[in-house]
């Protein structure tokens, strides 16, 4: 009975040897060059050909053919197992040993089958994100993403990919819609250095291209004279996205996302680039999504509050305090983000980059491969977007080069661009993103030196030093200043 076990672990393990071993040698070296075949092909592909892999993963009909090959090849490993035992099983053996195979060879079934449910849930919930969050170029609804794909190959003639990211603030509980995270990934198509630009949300008169359906309405951008501070609320960054669509529904052409084509609109002219596609989450599910992932890991270099009113003098309930490279689940990796109490945009906006580059080294394959179904299932929650299925096996190949680049911010000057005052110097933040694109990205903070003229001569403005850029990890570093908030 043990060698009869030992040999039906062996043909488990290596599929036909136990064939050839009960007799049954022709099908047993069939089905073992076969599997041998089927290895040798996977170790091939996944050495050499994991972008193609990757890129595979966000076509659906790859995906269902995905799942349909795992159930199929696990069906058949498994008719091998049970084959294997019989042949090796001798045909005068008692019913004992007869049961104790049959026992043994249904717990190698389970140990094939149970990966193979799980693979195939994986790869369904893989289909069932891709479906859900991203639309066929043909399907879906967009009044300012680019009208076509070139899908074999769309970086040929686009330097640079410019990504809107928005965060909103939309809930069951909550009216409306603000964007208080409005940040735009600048990304080298070719070595995915990728440049981030923060906005503040307290923007005024946030400028429309004359182009724009807009302009007629808002030639002198999104703001009014003469209000007190409270009714400039309704005339920020932040409350463009549902006040306009509001006002103004269907100016900008059939879209599935009014909102995102008007802040899209708005901020490419703001800082000077043609924004292609945007990507929102909706901070709610935010949460779900760190949590998915096992948390993240940031450097904490102030007490961040999770809670408080600064206006009203309602101090929080709960801090996150100072540390290095502290473990955040989904709740506290929120507030961190965007918590507000004692902290000016200034320093959330620091948080928030830190915290995107935070979930892209938590993705790392071993995650992905454990984590994945939870995963999936929170993106469905979290994201809305532009970007069509047809462009994401390019869009994963890009997010690779982006994952081995270099993340950058580039600074922003509030005082010289007059960020916080009524009508800030846009043409300056044009000039400012224009020079910090052109130079490269350094470890350390870095001024770069202008290389062109001002883009936009007809309009009468004091150029600011170009701006810097930095590392994102110099920037995500701990190095605790003793500022903390009161």
């Amino acid at each position: 009975m043990p060698k009869l076990l030992g040999l039906t672990l062996l043909g488990a393990l290596l599929p036909g040897l136990g064939l050839i071993v009960g007799g049954r040698r022709k099908t047993g070296a069939f089905v073992l060059t076969l599997f041998l075949g089927l290895v040798g092909l996977g170790v091939y592909v996944g050495l050499t050909r994991r972008e193609e892999v990757l890129a595979a993963a966000v076509v659906p009909s790859r995906l269902l053919l995905t799942s349909v090959l795992i159930g199929a090849l696990a069906f058949l490993w498994i008719v091998v197992i049970v084959a294997s035992h019989r042949s090796l099983r001798p045909a005068t053996g008692g019913a004992g040993g007869r049961a104790l195979g049959a026992g043994f060879v249904g717990i190698l079934c389970f140990a094939i089958a149970a990966p193979a449910a799980v693979g195939v849930q994986s790869v369904l919930a893989q289909r069932t994100l891709v479906q859900d969050v991203f639309q066929a170029q043909g399907e879906s609804k967009s009044a300012t993403r680019p009208t076509t794909v070139n899908v074999k190959d769309p970086w040929e003639d686009k330097p640079r990919l410019n990504l809107l990211l928005l965060g909103g603030d939309d809930a069951p509980s909550r009216e409306g819609v603000r964007t208080d995270t409005v940040i735009v990934a600048s990304i080298d198509t070719k070595t995915g250095n990728t440049a981030l630009i923060s906005l503040p949300r307290n923007l005024t008169f946030m400028p429309f291209p004359k182009d724009s359906p807009l302009y007629k309405y808002y030639p002198n951008g999104f703001g009014k004279e003469g209000l007190s501070l409270d009714g400039r609320l309704e005339w920020m960054l932040t409350a463009m996205y549902q006040n306009i669509p509001d006002a103004h529904p269907g100016i900008l052409g059939p879209s599935d996302n009014e909102g995102a084509d008007v802040v899209k609109q708005s901020v490419g002219e703001a800082i000077g680039l043609k924004l292609d596609y945007y990507l929102q989450v909706n901070l709610q599910s935010f949460p779900e999504i760190v949590d998915a992932l096992g948390g993240i890991k940031v450097n904490v270099n102030e007490r961040v509050a999770m809670g408080g009113i600064s206006s009203s003098h309602i101090p929080p309930k709960e801090w996150i305090e100072p540390g290095p490279n502290q473990h955040l689940d989904g709740r506290h990796a929120l507030w961190f983000a965007r918590g507000r109490y004692g902290a000016d945009d200034d320093q959330r906006q620091v948080r928030q980059r830190c915290v995107i580059k935070s979930i892209v080294d938590a993705a790392d394959p071993q995650t992905l491969l454990t984590k994945y179904k939870a995963i999936a299932k929170a993106g469905q929650h979290l994201l809305r977007t532009d970007i069509p299925q047809e462009l994401l096996p390019a869009m994963v190949e890009l997010a690779l080069r982006v994952k081995s680049g270099t993340v950058s911010n580039v600074t922003l000057d509030p005082e010289k661009l007059r960020l916080k005052y009524l009508h800030p110097d846009y043409q300056a933040l044009r000039d400012t993103v224009e020079n910090a694109l052109e130079s490269t990205p350094e470890p350390t903070v870095t001024p770069t030196t202008p290389t062109s003229t001002t883009r936009r001569p007809t309009t009468t403005t004091t150029t600011p030093p170009p701006g810097p850029t930095q590392n994102l990890a110099d920037a995500c570093a701990y190095n605790p200043n003793g500022d903390q908030p009161n």
